[in-house]
């Protein structure tokens, strides 16, 4: 298993950053555009074990999956989505948006993936290909976005 943290200081509100991760489609395709459709499969009261099936496009293919939230937390100053999926029948993936409120305008977001190969055969991709680019392009756009929006 392959996994990644990386932590960033946003400057803007906690709220403002937590739309694009617990919103629209719209507001979710702010920061991860290759995200084509998101549709509710199951919702529960607490959140948790919610399903969402989602379309991700990359290139001129589309994967198809089902996204179960794992844990989840929305408080004023402290927000947790984590959520879980196998992608492409290869690697069972887990994501992690932790959000923390510093003051009215600023946010500290960390951001934690894991990755673990379904088959011991897929482990070598893993192994040769696995980096933290797309963690780090995901939390810079993040910020750029949010930061935009709020005008700073």
């Amino acid at each position: 298993m392959k996994k990644w943290t990386r932590d960033t200081e946003i400057n803007a509100p906690i709220e403002q950053v937590w739309k694009f991760l617990d919103g629209s489609l719209e507001n979710m395709q702010k920061i991860m555009p290759q995200v084509v459709e998101h549709k509710r499969v199951k919702i529960t009261e607490k959140v948790v074990g919610s399903v969402y099936r989602q379309k991700y496009r990359e290139g001129k293919r589309t994967e198809e999956y089902d996204i179960e939230t794992v844990e989840y937390l929305n408080e004023a100053i402290e927000k947790k989505l984590k959520v879980g999926f196998t992608l492409a029948k290869m690697f069972e993936i887990t994501a992690f948006y932790e959000l923390n409120k510093i003051n009215n305008n600023k946010t500290s977001f960390t951001y934690t993936v894991t990755s673990r190969p379904i088959k011991w055969w897929f482990l070598k991709l893993l192994l040769v290909f696995a980096t933290d680019k797309v963690v780090v392009e995901f939390l810079e756009r993040d910020k750029k976005v949010a930061e935009a929006e709020t005008g700073r």
